[in-house]
């Protein structure tokens, strides 16, 4: 069986023009209403188009991981669109946080891992990044594994002046990722963290 390479998309920046882009929100995120048009597959120039889109800036996120006692650490807080949208209120999640300007993702996690959770990692494994719902966001996210001793993280964490309030949860690696689709894991950023983990756990316990 010989391997396909993946063709790159048919089209590029270049093929979308922006006809006018109106800031209709602005708060702690912004909204955006944008007319733009783009090339068509079967040739020629779509239609006028309106589209909102939510701007948020980007994110990190990293899934802490202590290979030698195999223990997981997520974090838990309130999250008023699972609320909302009919979820659980509090979430079990991976450490995250939004960039600043002028950061890097890895001077971004750092600062969070201490923030969110007390935990200063002794190693950043960059996993991937994505963008987190590209039809109607522009927020890109960039994932990683945190590895370290997690036998002393724990406890409650957050910024009073961001009305953080984060219990942070070390588990057993074995069991979290038995119940990887159970329901408890239901954010993106977490089920790809541990989903990755899943493949490379055995690679990061023999290193």
């Amino acid at each position: 069986m010989t391997s396909t390479e993946i063709p790159k998309p048919s089209y590029g920046t270049k093929d979308v023009e922006v006809l006018s882009k109106e800031n209709r929100y602005q708060g702690f995120f912004r909204m955006e209403k944008i007319k733009l048009r783009h090339r068509l597959f079967s040739s020629g120039w779509s239609q006028p188009i309106d589209r909102e889109l939510f701007v948020r800036g980007n994110a990190v996120a990293a899934l802490m991981y202590d290979p030698e006692a195999d223990t997981i650490g997520l974090v838990e807080q309130f999250r008023v669109g699972s609320f909302i949208g009919g979820g659980e209120a509090w979430l079990y999640e991976v450490v995250a946080g939004m960039t600043e300007k002028n950061e890097t993702p890895e001077q971004v996690i750092i600062r969070e891992l201490s923030e969110e959770a007390g935990m200063q990692p002794k190693t950043l494994i960059p996993i991937c990044e994505y963008f987190s719902s590209p039809g109607g966001t522009s927020e890109k996210l960039h994932l990683y594994c945190a590895l370290g001793d997690l036998s002393d993280v724990g406890g409650i964490h957050g910024l009073e002046a961001e009305a953080e309030d984060i219990k942070v949860h070390i588990l057993p690696a074995e069991e979290v990722l038995k119940q990887l689709y159970g329901g408890q894991f239901n954010n993106a950023a977490t089920l790809i963290c541990l989903q990755w983990l899943l493949i490379y756990r055995d690679d990061l316990r023999n290193v």
